[in-house]
């Protein structure tokens, strides 16, 4: 999962998890704050009626023992009720005080909440209660909790969607970062070394240590190219120069026919160095690229000059094969000679390490992206812990007698020659069931 993708899902899940601890929390605060206003409201109306009977006179509204208004829902009310006096004749104010409890109005009982309070004037008590009905409490706790939720909802909403914008913007240079620099670079020598624009310091320290390390490994491949080419170009003098003299020793005819037999057997090992020379030093020109892609090459005319080369090796070995390109396929910048070398490795491959009555089967299809040609053998195929070192130079995974006559060398050129062409090189096998190598022409 991608950087990006994994800060919006933990963002995701932390206002998730705000908003279910909002629902749990919201409900009994909003409660509280309902029945805080509500105290409020009932503390500001018993202020507002004292004012009144201070100013007016408890005359103005108590005309006999009790005073009463209701508004037309009954949802509240206040009533004056004159105290007898108490039996020492004192008279016994008590401070406001505020409780729940049911109250008939007009046949119909009520939840209330009531502010009463004793308080004396014109020398007698009185008692004042204000009520508001608890359904209105009810109703203003539902209204401010299902407003809470919402708001709180709309806040998690909006948040989530600016934390992705906001990672979006802020993992802008690592995806340019991959994207530009490291995606698809199969070579220094495709590596950009044009600095990232970005005021994040740890992505442009990340780019600088890149572009540093790009520039090593660049200078290391190089100082390898160097040393492989001039140390082939060395090499051949002095084999050429033992080749001549093994030559001309045996035609001296006072050689002796066991000296003889030894210098032809040097010959052969001359010439396998000699081949081996030639192969590194092929290697070197091409990752050097001195060679031109210059031509327009068919495919099927380069596979027909591979099979009529191996024609021999396959009658020996009775193998068939079969050629199957649907359509044939021309490579747009190419090198010919490479083309051949390149396919006759493989087809050579596929003969050398088949069974005895085998088959291989050359296949030429468009696919997604290009043009997909692969040769299959029905060889005793390789093993999975082979495969990721099949290219290696020099490396061979059979040995002893029964193992074919080579120096490891025949898939790394192919490799070469296949990237320098810019078509990527795979192999899948079985064991048992044989060996497919692809080339992907884009």
């Amino acid at each position: 999962m991608r950087l990006e993708a994994k800060l919006a899902l933990f963002n995701a899940l932390s206002k998730l998890l705000l908003v279910l601890l909002g629902a749990v929390v919201i409900p009994p605060i909003v409660s509280r704050v309902a029945v805080a206003h509500t105290d409020q409201r009932l503390h500001e109306k018993r202020t507002e009626v004292l004012e009144l009977i201070e100013r007016n006179g408890i005359s103005a509204f108590v005309q006999g023992e009790q005073y009463a208004d209701y508004n037309i829902l009954k949802q509240e009310y206040i009533t004056l009720t004159a105290l007898p006096p108490s039996p020492d004749g004192r008279h016994d104010p008590h401070p406001p005080r505020i409780f729940d409890e049911p109250r008939q109005v007009d046949n119909q009982v009520e939840d209330f909440r009531i502010l009463s309070q004793q308080f004396t004037t014109a020398g007698r008590n009185y008692r004042l209660e204000i009520g508001s009905s608890l359904a209105t409490v009810e109703l203003l706790t539902d209204t401010l909790r299902r407003m809470a939720l919402w708001v709180l909802v709309i806040g998690a909403l909006l948040t989530i969607f600016t934390d992705a914008a906001f990672a979006h913007a802020l993992l802008r240079p690592l995806r340019q970062l991959i994207v530009r620099k490291l995606q698809g670079v199969h070579h220094p020598s495709g590596f950009s070394f044009a600095p990232l624009e970005t005021s994040t310091t740890d992505f442009r320290r990340l780019d600088t240590s890149l572009s540093d390390m790009m520039r090593l490994i660049q200078s290391a491949f190089e100082k390898e190219r160097e040393f492989m080419s001039n140390v082939s170009h060395e090499l051949l003098t002095p084999v050429s120069i033992l080749q001549t003299r093994f030559e001309n020793m045996l035609q001296d005819p006072a050689l002796g026919h066991a000296h003889s037999l030894k210098i032809v057997e040097s010959q052969k090992t001359l010439y396998r160095l000699r081949n081996t020379v030639k192969t590194l030093l092929l290697i070197a020109n091409i990752e050097n690229e001195q060679y031109l892609r210059d031509e327009a090459v068919s495919l099927a005319s380069v596979l027909a000059d591979v099979t009529n080369e191996l024609e021999d090796r396959l009658a020996q070995r009775d193998i068939k094969l079969l050629e199957d390109l649907q359509p044939d396929y021309v490579v747009p910048q190419a090198n010919r000679t490479l083309l051949f070398t390149l396919l006759f490795n493989l087809v050579s491959n596929a003969v050398k390490y088949n069974r005895w009555g085998g088959s291989i089967l050359i296949e030429g299809k468009m696919a997604e992206g290009g043009y997909r040609l692969s040769v299959t053998d029905t060889g005793p195929g390789i093993a999975a812990q082979h495969l990721p070192h099949l290219f290696d130079r020099f490396r061979r995974f059979q040995a002893g007698a029964s193992a074919p006559e080579g120096y490891g060398l025949g898939l790394p050129i192919a490799k070469t020659i296949a990237e320098f062409h810019g078509a990527p090189l795979t192999v899948t096998s079985s064991e048992g069931q044989g060996t497919t190598f692809s080339l992907h022409f884009a």
